[in-house]
C-alpha cells in the first residue's frame, strides 16, 4: 500500500484550494492515519499551526491563511464583517459560527454567533464567508455599537464605490435583520448614500451644515460639462446659481488644485453658478458658523429662507472669531 503523500492529487487540490492551510479532519478523510500525519510534520512537510490545523511550510503565515486557520478550526465557520468584505481592512479576523457552538480559535479572532449563519453565508467563496450585503450591515452595526458613525459610514461608502452591491441590495438584506443592533440609524445612512451622500464628509455636512439649520435642499452629485468632460458637483444649488464642493482632503497640491481652480472658473464662466469649497474642519468643527455664512450667501443669491439655530448653536452669536461666535 502507498504511504500517504501531500503529492496526492486531491491532497494536492485541497492545499491550492485553502491556499496551502489544512485541516486534520480534512487529512482522515482523505486516506491519512493519524501516525501519517505525525510522520509529515516530524518530517516539516506539514507545520502545527493550532490544534487540528497545519499549513504546508514552515514559514510565517500569509494574510489569506491567517483567514484559513480560523475558519477550519471553527468550522463550519464563514468569514464575517470586515473580513468577509475586500474593500475593507482589518487586523482582526472576523468568524461567525452558529449561536449554539462551542469552539476554540487563534488570537487575533473575534468569533460572532448567529442563529441563521447557513442563509447568509455563501459556500462557493473561498474561503467561504458572509454574503457582502450582510457583512456591511455586520460591520456598520459594530462600528455603531462603538458610537462610531463616521466609520460607519465609511465602510458603508468603499463598499458601495465597489459597485458590487448597492444601497437598494443592502435596504433589502436590512429588512430581514429585525434584531440587528443599530438597525435604525443602518438605515439612516442607507437612504442617505441612496439620497446622494456619498462619503463621510457629505453626509456631515447634510445633517450637521444643511438640515440642521433650515438650508434649502440641495441637489446631489449632478453632472456638468462646464470644463468640457464629464464632472459631478458635490452640493449643487442651482436656483441660487451655487455650489458648495466637499474637500475632504487635507491639502491641495500641483496639478490637482490647478484642475479644482479651472473647474470652478470653468463652472462661473459658463452657467454662472459660483462655487465655495468646505473642508473638514468647516463641517465638523465649526457647522453652525459655516451654516449661518452660508445662508448669507443664498439669501444674496435670491434665497427666501433664513438660518434657523440648532442645538449645537450658542444662544447669541457674536462676531467671526469671537467666543460667542457659533461652533
Amino acid at each position: 500500500m502507498a504511504r500517504f503523500s501531500l503529492d496526492d492529487d486531491r491532497v494536492a487540490a485541497l492545499l491550492a484550494q485553502q491556499d496551502g492551510v489544512i485541516a486534520r479532519q480534512q487529512l482522515l478523510a482523505l486516506g491519512a492515519a493519524p501516525h501519517d500525519i505525525k510522520r509529515l510534520i516530524r518530517r516539516r512537510e506539514l507545520t502545527r499551526v493550532l490544534d487540528g490545523v497545519y499549513v504546508s511550510h514552515t514559514g510565517p503565515l500569509t494574510p489569506r491563511q491567517r483567514m484559513w486557520v480560523p475558519v477550519l478550526a471553527a468550522g463550519p465557520a464563514a468569514l464575517s464583517c470586515a473580513s468577509a468584505l475586500p474593500e475593507l481592512s482589518s487586523a482582526q479576523v472576523h468568524l461567525v459560527i452558529e449561536h449554539d457552538r462551542k469552539v476554540k480559535v487563534p488570537p487575533g479572532t473575534v468569533l460572532h454567533r448567529s442563529r441563521d449563519v447557513s442563509a447568509r453565508v455563501s459556500r462557493h467563496r473561498s474561503p467561504a464567508r458572509v454574503r457582502p450585503e450582510h457583512a456591511i450591515l455586520d460591520h456598520m452595526s459594530e462600528k455603531l455599537a462603538a458610537d462610531d458613525v463616521a466609520g460607519a459610514f465609511y465602510a458603508l461608502t468603499e463598499v458601495a464605490h465597489s459597485r458590487r452591491i448597492t444601497p437598494d441590495q443592502m435596504l433589502d438584506a436590512l429588512a430581514v435583520r429585525r434584531r440587528l443592533p443599530g438597525r435604525a440609524l443602518i438605515r439612516d445612512l442607507l437612504h442617505d448614500l441612496r439620497d446622494g451622500a456619498c462619503s463621510v464628509l457629505e453626509r456631515e455636512y447634510l445633517h450637521r451644515v444643511e438640515r440642521a439649520h433650515g438650508l434649502p435642499r440641495a441637489d446631489r452629485q449632478r453632472v456638468s460639462t462646464a470644463t468640457g468632460h464629464r464632472t459631478s458637483q458635490d452640493v449643487p444649488y442651482p436656483e441660487y446659481r451655487f455650489i458648495v464642493e466637499l474637500d475632504g482632503r487635507g491639502y491641495h497640491a500641483g496639478a490637482r488644485s490647478d484642475a479644482d481652480a479651472f473647474r470652478d472658473l470653468a463652472e462661473l464662466a459658463r452657467s454662472r453658478e459660483a462655487t465655495l469649497r468646505i473642508t473638514y474642519g468647516l463641517v465638523f468643527d465649526t457647522p453652525c458658523r459655516t451654516a449661518r455664512l452660508l445662508a448669507e450667501v443664498l439669501r444674496q443669491r435670491g434665497w427666501p429662507g433664513s438660518f434657523q439655530r440648532c442645538r449645537r448653536c450658542t444662544p447669541a452669536p457674536g462676531p467671526l472669531g469671537s467666543s460667542r461666535s457659533a461652533r
